[in-house]
């Protein structure tokens, strides 16, 4: 999906892995047969609702979205930012804090229907690229939902969260390397068609430096996405391959991206051509699901910690 169009393998991605991941893994069977029937339809896309304005990176600490209990009822409060699909979901998952005192047991993740009274969509944000994906803040006024839309067990949400962000990287990791493939396969083929100093410029050397170096980086981080989902696969401990596999394919999609708008020369910065828009769909990869900086704090503290023990 991401090699023909990044808005849609982004939704398609949040979808599959940030809600109906959490409710597969967490889910009662009441929780299950009442949404999973609803997102495999097709005919709505689910959302999970993690990120606040003053909380990206640091959930732990800036995340202020309060759930309280009241009688049969999680009362909810607060705001929620940069959330994709809520406009199209019938469902969606919501880290909130149960508990001010607990730390990384004060968090728990709660099921919202969208139409709830107290829910406010707010209208899509004005964004770089992958416009397709709708992205919206929610806020969350006095909103009731049922104690048993707790999903999993209370004060588990912040680890649910980290497990589940492990597996979005790989998700994220893979519609990378498709954005790469797709401006590879743009940038080789105008390089052919192109014509310069009375021969097809995939003739110049300088041109066949970036696709030798585009086609060895994309393999490698197509290698790295295979090692990762396979290691998820096998049920093993996969957060740290998941961080190589996300950083090493955002940044390779991002570098093979504005090296095929080289190759097209201006017609690359025109909308005449698709590595335009790819080049803006690739930008938000090394933000979204923790950015370049997160993973490489990630990668060193699972090697730190190896190495330790």
């Amino acid at each position: 999906l991401g090699r023909v169009c990044g808005s849609t393998a982004l939704s398609v991605s949040a979808h599959n892995g940030l809600c109906c991941g959490p409710i597969m893994n967490w889910g009662t069977d009441e929780q299950k047969s009442t949404y999973l029937p609803k997102l495999t339809s097709g005919n709505f896309l689910g959302s999970l609702a993690l990120t606040e304005p003053q909380a990206g990176s640091d959930l732990l600490n800036g995340a202020k979205t309060q759930a309280r209990r009241d009688g049969d009822e999680w009362v909810i409060n607060g705001h929620k930012a940069w959330i994709t699909n809520p406009m199209y979901a019938p469902v969606i998952v919501v880290l909130c804090r149960t508990d001010q005192e607990a730390g990384s047991r004060g968090f728990s993740m709660i099921l919202v229907e969208p139409d709830t009274v107290g829910v406010t969509l707010h209208p899509p944000e004005k964004k770089m690229g992958v416009k397709g994906s709708p992205t919206q803040m929610i806020t969350f006024e006095n909103v009731r939902v049922p104690a048993s839309n707790l999903l999993g067990e209370e004060g588990r949400g912040f680890h649910q969260t980290m497990q589940t962000l492990d597996g979005g990287r790989i998700s994220i990791g893979s519609l990378s390397v498709g954005l790469a493939q797709g401006a590879f396969e743009a940038m080789v083929k105008y390089a052919q068609d192109r014509q310069a100093f009375g021969a097809p410029i995939a003739n110049l050397q300088l041109i066949q430096e970036k696709i030798a170096d585009a086609a060895m980086e994309i393999e490698a981080a197509r290698t790295l996405v295979y090692k990762a989902a396979w290691t998820k696969d096998q049920g093993r401990d996969f957060g740290k391959i998941a961080a190589i596999a996300k950083l090493k394919a955002t940044e390779v999609a991002e570098k093979v991206c504005f090296e095929s708008i080289q190759v097209h020369g201006s017609y690359g910065y025109s909308r005449e051509y698709p590595v335009e828009r790819m080049y803006r769909d690739q930008r938000l990869m090394t933000i979204g699901e923790g950015t370049s900086e997160i993973q490489r704090v990630v990668i060193a503290r699972r090697v730190l910690k190896e190495f330790g023990s």
